[in-house]
Formats: structure tokens, C-alpha cells, sequence
């Protein structure tokens, strides 16, 4: 199975401020705001959509085929890439841009401050939609406005199934274009926030989205996650997790793992489980990409957590 993911490649620089914004900005002079945090943590990690899915489906055991413009600062970011065998036939370098990176910071009641810099993924238009694959499944992620836009007309096109996950980049879009995206999707997966703002935007409820695609996965965080399909809904139940260190990066191994069971036609029930197991994973580490297990320990968790085989 091989899954084309559209979505952004990054760069996430994490800085841990040991103290609380609370006490250094003051409320009643945030308009001459002027401060500066210590941040003797910091660590940098590979990240983006596209990244994180793509890395995800490589500990199934599957491959991601990712979608994106980078900048000349990717270097270090394909050697890691290649360590994992994931390919970079299409990931375009530009040289003159840097690659998408977000600088957080977090300070010690879990607030955060976060600036993003979209560089080069603006461009991802540039990188079409390939269609030499067999039998492959597509997803489009956030990325680059006008490269979710086509990408997901050329998936139509080419007859390749695909989830519209708009993540954080749904609010770009009005009601219009997100039922356009909605009726070219064969699966919809978006959280419950965004599921409401999709909703605040479109017109129509949930059942009324579902009713447009093949399945609308909604997450939930820690109340686990509904699926709508076929006019049911499912409910997944979440997988506790050893332990709660980051939640960065966990829809991202979510989305992985819906592309597994879907690649693979794995019922909807068993793809749920899939990918609520991954995300428990995940949180278990920090970054996004930090996480590592083989298929034989993933099977024995999937036993564990839920009581029945994996059925792969």
C-alpha cells in the first residue's frame, strides 16, 4: 500500500521556559508589550504533516509518499528522511526559501506561544499529484492553500480515494470551498473543534457531511473518537496511554493509522483501533517523530488494549 500525502514538511524548534507567562506580562500593558523568556530547554525536531505521517506509516510497516516544497535548510532533514526509506521523489527543494518551521514556546502551565513561518510550503502547488502508484490512497493534509486545492482535484481526477484533513488550515477556507473539498473526498477526518467550525461554515451537521463521503472520522482527544459511516456511528475508544508527555503530533499518527486500515480494507471498527492506538503511542514521547515500534509489538498492544487479533 502506498499513501501520497500532501502536507507540510517542518521544522519544530521547542523551547521549555521555567517559569509562568502569567508572572512576566501584565495584563493592562500588553499594548507596549516588550518582553524577552530564558529558555535553557530547547530541542529541534523533523516535523510537518506530511513528515509525520509519512514516518508513522513507515513503523507499519507501509510507505508514505509525501507532497511538499521545501527550503534549502532540508539538508539534515532528508538524511533523516532516508534513514527511514522515505522517499523524496516528491519533495521539491527551493533555494530560495526556507522549509516551514514553528518556534514554541512553552512555559510551566502548559501555555504556549508559537510563531509559524510558512516559507516554502506556500509553494507546494509547484509538486502535482503523481499517478504511476498502484493502488494507492491519498490524503490531504494542511499544506499550502493552493496545493490542498489541487491536490485534491488531481486525487478526483486520477480516481485515487483520499481524506480531506484540513487540520489547522481549515479556517483559510470559507463554506463554499470546504464543500467542494468535502464532495471530492472519499473520507473526511477532522477533531471536534474543527468539526464544529466545518460545521459553523458548510451548513450541515455531521450527519449531513457524512452523508457526502464514505466516512467522517471526528476525534475527541481523551473521549476517544466517532466515526460515521453507512449511517452509523461508531465510537473508537481511546487507548490509555503510558504516559501523557505530548500531545504534538498525535493526530498526525491518528491519520496514519486510518490510512493503514483504509489501504488495507480493514473494517472501520478495526481502523479506529488502529489509529487510536497510534496516537497513544505518540503521546508517550516527545516530538513527533521521537516514538518506535515494530508490527510484532505493534500487535500485541493492539491484543492488549482492545482483546482481539490484529487482523494483519
Amino acid at each position: 500500500m502506498t499513501a501520497l500525502i500532501s502536507g507540510s514538511m517542518a521544522f519544530d524548534t521547542i523551547m521549555v521556559f521555567k517559569d509562568r507567562f502569567a508572572n512576566h506580562i501584565l495584563p493592562d500593558q500588553v499594548h507596549i508589550l516588550n518582553v524577552a523568556f530564558v529558555v535553557p530547554e530547547m530541542r529541534r525536531e523533523y516535523g510537518g504533516c506530511a513528515g509525520n505521517i509519512a514516518y508513522n506509516l513507515r513503523l507499519l510497516g507501509e510507505q508514505g509518499v509525501p507532497l511538499a516544497t521545501v527550503g534549502a535548510d532540508f539538508g539534515v532533514y532528508t538524511q533523516w528522511l532516508d534513514r527511514w526509506g522515505i522517499p523524496r521523489d516528491h519533495i521539491r527543494v527551493l533555494d530560495d526559501h526556507y522549509t516551514a518551521q514553528a518556534y514554541i514556546t512553552t512555559d510551566m502551565d502548559d501555555n504556549q506561544i508559537t510563531a509559524f513561518h510558512p516559507g516554502a510550503m506556500g509553494e507546494a502547488h509547484q509538486v502535482s499529484v503523481p499517478t504511476g502508484y498502484d493502488n494507492p490512497v491519498g490524503i490531504v493534509a494542511p499544506n499550502g492553500p493552493d496545493a490542498m486545492v489541487q491536490h485534491a482535484e488531481q486525487f478526483q481526477a486520477a480516481g485515487i480515494p483520499f481524506i480531506f484533513d484540513p487540520g489547522q488550515g481549515l479556517p483559510m477556507f470559507d463554506g463554499e470551498a470546504l464543500l467542494r473539498f468535502i464532495d471530492q473526498a472519499t473520507w473526511v477526518a477532522v477533531n471536534d473543534y474543527e468539526s464544529r467550525l466545518m460545521q459553523e461554515r458548510t451548513g450541515l451537521d455531521l450527519d449531513g457531511i457524512a452523508e457526502r463521503v464514505e466516512g467522517l472520522v471526528v476525534t475527541r482527544g481523551a473521549e476517544g473518537s466517532w466515526i460515521f459511516t453507512g449511517g452509523r456511528q461508531l465510537q473508537i475508544p481511546v487507548v490509555e496511554a503510558e504516559q501523557v508527555l505530548d500531545p504534538t503530533g498525535c493526530g498526525d499518527a491518528y491519520r496514519a493509522g486510518l490510512l493503514f486500515g483504509l489501504g488495507r480494507g480493514l473494517d472501520w471498527e478495526t481502523t479506529g483501533r488502529i489509529a487510536s492506538l497510534m496516537g497513544s503511542i505518540k503521546i508517550a514521547k516527545h516530538g513527533t517523530q521521537n516514538h518506535y515500534f515494530d508490527l510484532d509489538e505493534f500487535r500485541r498492544r493492539y491484543e492488549a488494549a482492545f482483546g482481539d487479533a490484529l487482523p494483519v
